[in-house]
């Protein structure tokens, strides 16, 4: 039996000159895993919906066979299915062979953006979006102007080279809270327990400030010093998801120069970080940069120090607390879930902060925010969004819980019941302030 399953593996036929490139090399390991088995097609968000084989990973691996294989530019057909890829990971949670399906659609992306030349509305749009969401600074800037453009949104979604910056004003949020804190260094309350460095991020401290301010709030007083470090930025998975690689990259490098000064000057016991996107990406800093020489070993050192803030705080024992008679759904991340295997940590932790989890149904399904998804596929986006809602709203809870800021603000656009990150709770629970909304 056990001869007959590798015997189906996928047969790739690549040069010895093709397998010189390291990235193309890694990339026929994976492929030649993959044992067509379909399994990954049932918990495919794109193929549940549209039920088109292409748009499963098993399609998808097909394309990037056919296209890596043959040394060929990418096609628009290719571009087509390859774009609608949410990358929430979620068939590598259900495939029996290991395949390596994000590292497999990453190279594809980079191929495409190396060798597709998109439609020029195309080109605007996802240069405004790389050259505006990883920059707080401008990312607020162009919230306000959004603001101001607000009324225009129908209008823009009826003209087809616009329609993009119609939906993402309509993504943008009525009004903006006050600016984050300047980065400093937050003492521990009482005897120092531990001493770790936050990532701010890009849009979170923009759109949700409270965020990092819960975790500060809860970790300072947990006895945990927390470094926010001047020079740390976007963690690169926007435009890395974008296959904009030098981009990316240079994110990372500037993050592990950043954290690694943190480590060096007074040690640092992790790296926490509190929208999981981000987290699944640092994680991978190792991967990304392993051909490197400067970086290689420096960025292994960051991976390995990263942890998602829930993990973090699970391993520091918080008491438990008295029933608050609230009801939460806790929606899993698809970069917490499949991205990082983080399943039970949050929810254990908000049910030891006295609250009652319960799990919306076909929670493994992407609820359609996935970085730029939402604005670069909206019409998937929304259908995704609008089955997640139902779900979530089936559990009848007081409050929606999630380690993810794209999957708060995508949710949020869709029900009155009041979204929060989970770090908003526990904080709360904690000897914090109660969230707005609850």
């Amino acid at each position: 039996m056990q001869r007959q399953y590798w015997s189906t593996r996928l047969q790739t036929n690549f040069s010895p000159e093709q397998l010189a490139d390291p990235h193309v090399a890694e990339s026929e390991q994976i492929l030649r895993k993959c044992v067509h088995c379909g399994f990954c097609t049932a918990t495919c968000p794109t193929y549940v919906l549209l039920g088109d084989e292409l748009d499963s990973p098993r399609g998808r691996i097909y394309l990037i066979k056919d296209m890596l294989e043959n040394g060929r530019a990418a096609d628009r057909e290719t571009v087509t299915h390859i774009d609608r890829c949410l990358s929430c990971l979620s068939c590598m949670t259900t495939c029996p062979s290991g395949v390596d399906y994000m590292h497999l659609v990453d190279h594809a992306r980079i191929h495409i953006e190396k060798t597709y030349r998109r439609p020029f509305k195309d080109r605007v749009a996802r240069s405004v979006i790389a050259a505006t969401l990883p920059y707080p600074k401008r990312f607020r800037a162009a919230l306000r102007a959004a603001g101001l453009a607000r009324p225009m949104a129908g209008l823009l979604k009826r003209v087809p080279w616009l329609k993009t910056f119609g939906v993402m004003l309509d993504l943008a949020p009525a009004a903006l809270p006050p600016a984050a804190a300047r980065p400093e260094i937050h003492s521990a309350k009482g005897a120092r327990r531990g001493r770790v460095a936050l990532l701010t991020g890009c849009a979170q401290p923009v759109l949700r400030p409270e965020i990092n301010d819960a975790t500060i709030r809860l970790l300072t007083g947990q006895g945990i010093e927390v470094v926010v470090t001047e020079e740390e930025g976007c963690c690169g998975a926007l435009v890395h998801h974008m296959g904009r690689e030098e981009q990316a990259l240079k994110a990372a490098r500037r993050n592990v120069d950043a954290w690694l000064k943190a480590a060096d000057e007074s040690g640092l016991d992790a790296v926490v970080i509190t929208a999981s996107g981000c987290g699944t990406t640092i994680k991978d800093y190792g991967h990304m940069l392993r051909l490197d020489s400067a970086y290689a070993e420096k960025a292994a050192r960051v991976s390995a120090l990263a942890k998602d803030i829930t993990e973090y705080l699970a391993d520091l024992d918080l008491p438990e607390q008295a029933a608050r008679g609230l009801t939460v759904a806790y929606h899993s991340a698809c970069s917490m879930q499949h991205g990082q295997k983080i399943t039970t940590m949050p929810k254990e932790l908000l049910k030891r902060a006295g609250f009652t989890v319960r799990d919306p149904a076909e929670g493994h399904l992407c609820c359609g925010s996935a970085g730029t998804y939402n604005i670069l596929q909206p019409e998937i986006s929304a259908k995704l969004k609008a089955r997640k809602v139902r779900n979530i709203e089936a559990t009848r809870p007081n409050v929606i819980a999630t380690g993810n800021i794209g999957c708060i603000t995508q949710i949020a656009t869709g029900t009155t019941i009041p979204i929060v990150h989970t770090v908003e709770l526990l904080d709360w629970a904690y000897g914090g302030p109660k969230p707005a909304g609850i």
